[in-house]
């Protein structure tokens, strides 16, 4: 038989929510530091292939 379940109380819910706000919050912090790094070189985690500006002739 179907038995409902218990209600969360508004603390802990509050708690999960910011603990999964926080996690999306670093992930964002962490890319934007990487795009950073690549964007002026100093990235050692993957390398970018580096094009040139120049017209060719």
């Amino acid at each position: 038989m179907a038995v409902p379940k218990k209600r969360i109380s508004r603390s802990k819910k509050r708690i999960r929510r910011n603990i999964w706000k926080k996690k999306g919050y670093l992930t964002a912090v962490k890319a934007l530091s990487l795009a950073k790094s690549v964007s002026t070189g100093h990235s050692k985690s993957f390398f970018v292939q580096q094009t040139s500006n120049k017209i060719l002739e």
